[in-house]
């Protein structure tokens, strides 16, 4: 089998979700139309419109504020802010929405703390979501904002300086619109992440697309698929948009030169508190409040005998499952997607990219949808087919074509960084095809396909909609644990679950994300060492002025 062949096989599975929407609303195009027109399902799509835009334009002054304190002023320890500001990475939405309504619950942290007599205030609806989500999303912007930063050419700012303008009109006027790219692409991110979110929006009880969704699947299909196009549409076209936006940056940071130096002056004690601020509430408390229900249920314990704090031992075989399942497809994930990589680098152009945007088109979708679509697909097969729902395989095959476009972004770059002579030179000296994929390519490609296996597994380790609808009987992962402790208020056991997903979470975003990108600054800083001569001293008011 060719290349292209191959390529065009191994991306038929992400294009089913696609093709799941297509066909349920095409064949009951009336049902669709009232549900479009209904306001009962209106009303989901603006509030999931609504708070996606908020979290966004939030976490994007977030994101952007913090990441122009950390790279572009004299900030203590910019260095240590960087790797604690990336760290909600680890937190999944749900396990943010646990925290709080942990905190907020009658015998909670802060009922604890302030009294029983003190009537605490509802977390649940738009309120509760959007603070956990920006919360848990700025980093999406912080991240590609302060990369931006640390490589923009300091001399528009310099003479803006030089003409009195103040710094904070320097931001404004000079570095915004120079890191737009990189702030777009970020807070189209954010939006993505939030107009598919179903975990905190359900536990929290604010009806968006996503939770409509998914009460609708049995009790009204039509509605169901209904929303779901809907919300496929409006992922779609956030994804182009994204991924024009992340193009335009790339293009506007090739160049490397020394950032400006902003001296905070006065207002450095504030910038220290508003960071450690944002830390606390987007890290520390919600790990407090479930280390708080953790040692809480361990000291008074209780009676049930499936409590994972009286049998700490329950804990082994969610922890098997999920990293059994997650390593499972990653490894899955490269198989797939090496292939894919090699014919779109290899031999761009419009069939690669659609090959490629189908791929792309899997992530953009979210879980629950995705899921929905295997459901369908499974319930309505004869045959073998139809004997893989809640199967392992057929779990795969979702959190594949969910988290496939992860592997193959890292991949491309795998396979477009091996130099075309080396190629050559082996091809020369007589190596087969074989031999030089195993000798030349595959050494050189294997750090950026480990990355982004490594994504996959992330991803995989904290999905929640697709685990929970196409999952086996009796099978449960870590994720689905804390879901179902939480459901029927067990925060105890709910905590316990949520800090080992924490710890799992952690550890893979130091070495896949948090590394990376300190070992980026490190470089970065390493070559202005190196290059930039005597600095000029540009005499500005701090901050504080």
């Amino acid at each position: 089998m060719s290349t292209t062949a191959l390529a065009v096989v191994l991306a038929v599975p992400f294009a089913l979700p696609f093709i799941y929407l297509i066909v349920r609303n095409a064949g009951d195009l009336s049902g669709l139309w009232a549900a479009l027109t209904d306001g009962d399902t209106i009303a989901p799509a603006f509030r999931s419109l609504l708070l996606g835009t908020s979290v966004a334009i939030t976490a994007g002054i977030i994101g952007t504020g913090a990441a122009w304190m950390v790279a572009r002023t004299d900030l203590w320890g910019r260095r240590s802010w960087a790797l604690l500001l990336c760290l909600p990475l680890v937190m999944p939405s749900f396990v943010g929405a646990v925290a709080l309504i942990a905190a907020f619950s009658p015998g909670g942290l802060l009922s604890q703390l302030l009294g029983n007599a003190v009537p605490l205030p509802s977390v649940s609806g738009f309120w509760g979501a959007y603070g956990v989500l920006t919360l848990l999303t700025y980093p999406y912007v912080f991240l590609p904002v302060m990369a931006r930063l640390r490589t923009m050419p300091p001399a528009t700012e310099e003479s803006a300086r030089l003409l009195g303008r103040r710094p904070f009109a320097v931001f404004l006027t000079v570095v915004v619109p120079q890191a737009r790219a990189a702030i777009a692409a970020g807070a189209l991110l954010v939006f993505l992440y939030v107009i598919s979110d179903f975990g905190a929006v359900q536990l929290l009880r604010y009806d968006t697309l996503t939770r409509m969704i998914y009460a609708n699947r049995l009790l009204d299909p039509s509605v169901s698929v209904a929303l779901s196009l809907v919300l496929g549409v409006m992922a779609v076209v956030v994804v182009a948009f994204e991924r024009r936006a992340s193009r335009v940056g790339l293009r506007e940071t090739q160049r490397l030169r020394t950032p400006l130096t902003v001296p905070l002056g006065r207002l450095k004690a504030l910038a220290i508190t508003l960071l450690g601020l944002l830390v606390a509430l987007s890290l520390i408390v919600p790990i407090g409040v479930l280390l708080f229900w953790a040692i809480r249920g361990a000291v008074q314990g209780n009676d049930r005998s499936n409590s994972v704090i009286n049998d700490p031992s329950l804990i082994l075989g969610p922890l098997g499952s999920t990293a059994g399942v997650s390593i499972a497809t990653a490894i899955v994930a490269v198989l797939v997607v090496l292939p894919i990589a090699y014919r779109t680098v290899r031999r761009p152009g419009r069939l690669g990219e659609a090959i490629a945007g189908t791929v792309v088109g899997g992530f953009a979708l979210p879980g629950l949808v995705t899921a929905l679509a295997f459901v369908f697909w499974t319930l309505n097969a004869p045959g073998p087919v139809g004997a893989l729902y809640q199967t392992l395989p057929l779990l795969i095959l979702a959190y594949l074509v969910h988290h496939g476009a992860l592997a193959l972004g890292a991949t491309q770059t795998a396979v477009a960084a091996i130099p075309p002579r080396l190629e050559d030179a082996a091809r020369s000296l007589g190596s087969n095809r074989t031999r030089r994929f195993a000798s030349v390519e595959w050494p050189l490609m294997w750090p950026g396909i480990a990355a982004g296996a490594g994504l996959v597994l992330l991803s995989t380790m904290k999905e929640l909609p697709a685990t929970l609808l196409l999952s086996p009987p009796g099978f449960s992962t870590l994720a689905t644990r804390v879901w179902s402790a939480a459901e029927v208020a067990l925060y105890e056991d709910a905590a316990v679950y949520a800090l080992v997903l924490l710890a799992l979470s952690a550890i893979l975003t130091w070495f896949l994300v948090v590394r990376p990108a300190l070992r980026s600054w490190d470089r970065v800083a390493s070559v202005q060492d190196e290059t930039q001569p005597e600095p000029v001293h540009v005499p500005a008011e701090p901050v504080a002025g």
